[in-house]
């Protein structure tokens, strides 16, 4: 697979670092160590924006930066750039040109890595990339949408790797209270808190010498944070209520849907454990970005859970999977798949839908994402009362980009006030 290059120039700003190249297909932008093009600029936030190679050309996202990205003039997330389209981070003008060369990305020969399943380009990129680093003890950051597979992804890394014959032990840090959560991790000794009859084993140690999965690490409280980075950096542990040390063997993947970049600008990660997690970043793309997909996993779905092996889905049905959204990516195509067999009437998918494949990718592409981000936010605003500082912290958005995108799209007058007078914490 073919991946242009390209290169990003200062034209303008308190700090040139020189020209970046791209050896990958993104160039990170921002002020802290380890960002590509790194800028000593004080308006510029630790990972402000990111431009990458898109399926049509090169695209600039924002980061949730504090002082937002501007291209052409104006405030973005997400943009296609065009030729001569310069972009502005804090005090700092930059410049991006293609270099009219490319480099080759490796595609697995194979469709499937463990369970997960994926003839299209995206996801034997994503094979290939894991088939070399799941030997290693490497720590792996999965990211991607829920209902992507990344828990099934992450299964699968253990199996392939050298400590596939011990533990595989999932910690959900989303579903346990932070009161609890350190106790599960680590264990806790006897008399340690109320209600500490007896000494218990945490869950790195129980996964001696096998892998553990931390999924949501995104929602892990901030106070536990320096506990696990301590625990990746000199693989020990220390029991609640325990003076000692223990010394643990484990490979950790951790799991998120949101992009921790982000969490990091907003203080709500630690930007010391998010480096010692992304040793190897690995994006599962959602179904809507992998289309090419859906036929095989519609087929797969329907041989398991009709228990026949050979046994292949009417035509029909996989028509109207193809013609589908898939908000909750795989793992919503297979409750519908397991719909259609027992004979409960589909979910209906946008209506438009079927019209997709007169539009350009890019345009369908568009038109999928703002759909979702229209029928989310209609939904999260009214559980809220309208107030768009306490839906910003619910769903842990940037409270500037979370009012942009409800003037986009209607769900509040383009002259409404910030709301943060009426805000629980400032009420009368």
């Amino acid at each position: 697979m073919e991946i242009a290059r390209f290169r990003v120039t200062v034209l303008d700003g308190p700090h040139d670092p020189g020209p970046v190249e791209s050896a990958t297909d993104e160039i990170t932008v921002g002020s802290a160590p380890g960002q590509l093009l790194r800028l000593r600029d004080a308006c510029v936030s630790r990972h402000h924006c990111v431009i990458k190679v898109g399926d049509e050309g090169l695209i600039c996202e924002d980061l949730g930066s504090t002082n937002g990205t501007y291209v052409a003039g104006r405030r973005v997330t997400s943009v296609q750039l065009e030729p001569g389209d310069t972009i502005t981070v804090g005090g700092t003008v930059l410049a991006v040109e293609l270099l009219g060369d490319s480099y080759i990305e490796p595609l697995s020969k194979r469709d499937r890595f463990g369970r997960v399943l994926g003839r299209s380009v995206a996801m034997r990129r994503l094979f290939s990339m894991l088939e070399r680093v799941a030997s290693s003890d490497a720590t792996i950051l999965l990211e991607g949408e829920t209902g992507t597979g990344k828990s099934a992804l992450a299964e699968a890394i253990h199996e392939c790797s050298r400590r596939a014959g011990r533990p595989f032990v999932v910690v959900d840090c989303g579903a346990l209270p932070a009161t609890l959560l350190e106790s599960e991790l680590f264990g806790h000794e006897r008399g340690a808190f109320t209600g500490a009859v007896e000494q218990r084993i945490g869950l790195f140690e129980s996964a001696s010498g096998g892998t553990v999965l931390l999924d949501e690490i995104g929602e892990l409280p901030l106070d536990l944070q320096p506990k696990l980075l301590r625990t990746l950096e000199r693989r020990v542990i220390r029991r609640v209520g325990a003076s000692r040390e223990v010394p643990v063997d484990v490979r950790l993947i951790a799991a998120t849907h949101r992009d921790l970049r982000r969490a990091v600008n907003q203080n709500a990660f630690r930007a010391d454990l998010w480096y010692r997690l992304n040793t190897v970043r690995a994006v599962l793309p959602p179904l809507r970005e992998r289309r090419d997909d859906i036929a095989m996993l519609v087929a797969t779905f329907y041989a398991e859970l009709a228990g026949d092996p050979g046994a292949s889905p009417p035509v029909e049905l996989v028509r109207l999977m193809m013609r589908g959204s898939w908000k909750g990516n795989v793992r919503e195509l297979r409750s519908a798949v397991e719909r259609a067999l027992v004979g409960a009437p589909a979910v209906e998918q946008e209506a438009d839908a079927a019209s997709e494949l007169d539009m350009t990718f890019r345009a369908a592409k568009q038109r999928a994402t703002s759909n979702w981000e229209k029928q989310y936010l209609s939904e999260l605003l009214p559980a809220h009362d309208g107030n768009v500082s306490r839906a910003a912290r619910a769903a842990r958005m940037d409270r500037g980009h979370l009012s942009e995108l409800a003037r986009r799209y209607g769900l509040t007058s383009p002259d409404d006030a910030p709301v943060d007078a009426q805000d629980d914490d400032t009420a009368a």
